[in-house]
């Protein structure tokens, strides 16, 4: 499974999440492609108090600087993250309701 970036057909940014102009040059024509898993970690924070369909107590969530340089918030799996450190990706389930499987990033340090 993969985690997708949407590539401006006429500049080449690459956009995460999906948007409807590209941030660049304001284009509207976009190519599905995949995100690379290994990058940096910038900053990081723990959130506590979650939702009552979450299955843990508590989840660190992180900004990661991908390889090709698109930015995601994206779950740590890091017991003492720190800012800078070098991380790898994988797409995991990240939160479950009575029906549905939600899928994201999971970042592991490298």
């Amino acid at each position: 499974m993969e985690i997708y970036g949407y590539q401006c057909a006429k500049c080449g940014r690459v956009n995460y999440p999906n948007r409807t102009l590209c941030r660049q040059c304001r284009h509207n024509d976009f190519k599905p492609v995949p995100l690379p898993r290994d990058g940096k970690l910038l900053t990081f924070t723990r959130l506590s108090t979650l939702p009552g369909d979450f299955d843990v107590p508590e989840i660190t969530l992180g900004i990661v600087e991908l390889s090709n340089g698109v930015r995601m918030t994206a779950q740590l799996d890091i017991p003492k993250p720190k800012s800078g450190m070098a991380v790898q990706g994988e797409v995991k389930v990240v939160r479950k309701d009575e029906y549905n499987q939600y899928h994201g990033m999971v970042f592991r340090a490298k």
